[in-house]
């Protein structure tokens, strides 16, 4: 996205969460300058795992933005030469979804996209669409409108805009709280049962490869459109029997009620125009989960062990 040498300096939205603090991560280390949009970096429990990376001293900077408050990222992407927007509401338990998740949404995407269009700068916007499962229906109108809004917005304006449409996204992370797709990923590790309709047909993304997938599609000359970025396609069953073999210190249920095994078809969803384009993904579920269980555990997010008799932990499950 710009000659060799040239100072590449891009903002990431949202950037204390689970992706954008990975994504931020991968920039710096690729010799990039990032301007991390937070909503209050003074709070320093929420950023201290930014501040901390390295290279955070020399090439990032923490902007303070609010998708609820107009004009806030201007400043953040005004000299950008690209934006990665990953902040977005998920709060689907609001007892105000209107006025909480679907406004504040479509919005917030609306601001930012006039912040890059005001910028004058901004060669390339990455958009991620879903942070949790493409076809998760009680939910899909935020993403969907917010999408939609953006789309429209780039061609009446002429910005060069992509979006990711990422599956539930598993993996290591750096941020100190739970990440909410790790609340469902894990469920049958947590016994949360209430998320289990969710990974009923899963679709999973190493939450590396998704963060590598925005880079290498900011750098492609030849990147454009909607991208699916999703690597491994599981029906809940099996992935109780993976589960049950990699981590037999925690009670994996092994039968779901309301979900006959029998009547669960095969649900894909295809990466192949991501594919096609020349991206590799380096992950499978195992390291997923593998990524994702260790850390939770060493965050203290999850117990050692959910069996009567494996005394390892006094956390309580999720």
């Amino acid at each position: 996205m710009g000659a060799e040498g040239e100072v590449k300096t891009v903002c990431v939205t949202g950037a204390s969460g689970f992706i954008g603090s990975w994504l931020t991560m991968r920039l710096l280390e690729q010799g990039y300058t990032v301007r991390a949009t937070v909503r209050d970096p003074g709070d320093e429990r929420k950023v201290k795992h930014l501040v901390e990376l390295p290279n955070a001293n020399t090439h990032l900077t923490l902007w303070k933005s609010d998708l609820s408050v107009p004009g806030s990222f201007d400043d953040a992407i005004h000299g950008c030469s690209g934006v990665f927007h990953v902040a977005t509401p998920m709060d689907f338990d609001s007892p105000d979804p209107e006025n909480e998740v679907i406004k504040p949404t479509v919005d917030g995407v609306l601001d930012i996209m006039k912040a890059c269009a005001k910028a004058r700068t901004v060669r390339r916007i990455v958009f991620t669409s879903s942070a949790g499962t493409v076809d998760a229906e009680e939910h899909p109108k935020p993403m969907i409108l917010a999408e939609k809004e953006a789309w429209k917005f780039a061609k009446e304006n002429d910005l060069d805009f992509i979006s990711i449409i990422p599956t539930l996204v598993v993996g290591p992370f750096i941020m100190q709280s739970m990440p909410p797709s790790l609340i469902t990923a894990l469920s049958l590790i947590t016994g949360n049962k209430p998320h289990y309709s969710i990974i009923e047909q899963g679709h999973f993304v190493h939450l590396d490869d998704l963060c590598m997938s925005h880079i290498f599609l900011f750098e492609h000359p030849n990147a454009e459109g909607r991208y699916i970025c999703n690597s491994d396609d599981i029906n809940i069953y099996e992935l109780a029997e993976l589960l049950e073999e990699k981590y037999p210190k925690y009670e994996i249920p092994s039968r779901f009620e309301g979900i006959d095994r029998g009547e669960l078809k095969k649900v894909k969803f295809s990466s192949e125009k991501l594919k096609k384009l020349g991206f590799e993904f380096k992950y499978g579920l195992e390291e997923m989960f593998r990524g994702a269980v260790d850390t939770c555990r060493e965050k203290g997010l999850i117990p050692l062990s959910s069996k009567k008799g494996k005394d390892e932990g006094e956390e309580k499950l999720l």
